[in-house]
């Protein structure tokens, strides 16, 4: 038994701004050079990613990519601004998956009378 969490970041009117999706798009875009097959590896259309993009870039005020038209120079890259925005979200979400694991077993599994899961999984 263990606790999930999910993190993202959202403005002050609860919009989301970042997250693991955003975090998948830029990751894909830095290994393989491109938008659109960065789209294709996380499943969604290429319009959508842009938006991605484009939602970022609203609330960050430096560039994310940096996209290099042309047909044998083509490509886009990121920005050591999108990389830190990946470096530091990533960090975030492992400190709190850290902190709900531990806090998690002190409320519930030292104290072996709170929840007492004898059930087994089949994964159904």
């Amino acid at each position: 038994m263990k606790a999930k969490v999910k993190v993202w970041i959202e403005d002050n009117e609860t919009n989301l701004i970042f997250g693991g999706g955003k975090t998948q798009i830029l990751e894909f875009i830095d290994q393989t050079g491109s938008i659109s097959e960065a789209s294709k590896r996380v499943g969604m259309n290429y319009k959508k990613a842009w938006s991605h993009i484009k939602i970022l870039q609203e609330y960050i005020d430096d560039e994310l990519v940096i996209v290099n038209k042309g047909r044998n120079s083509g490509g886009t890259t990121l920005t050591p601004k999108a990389k830190e925005v990946i470096s530091n979200f990533k960090e975030l979400q492992e400190d709190i998956k850290n902190y709900s694991e531990k806090r998690f077993n002190e409320l519930f599994l030292d104290n072996k009378d709170i929840i007492n899961c004898t059930k087994e999984s089949n994964n159904v």
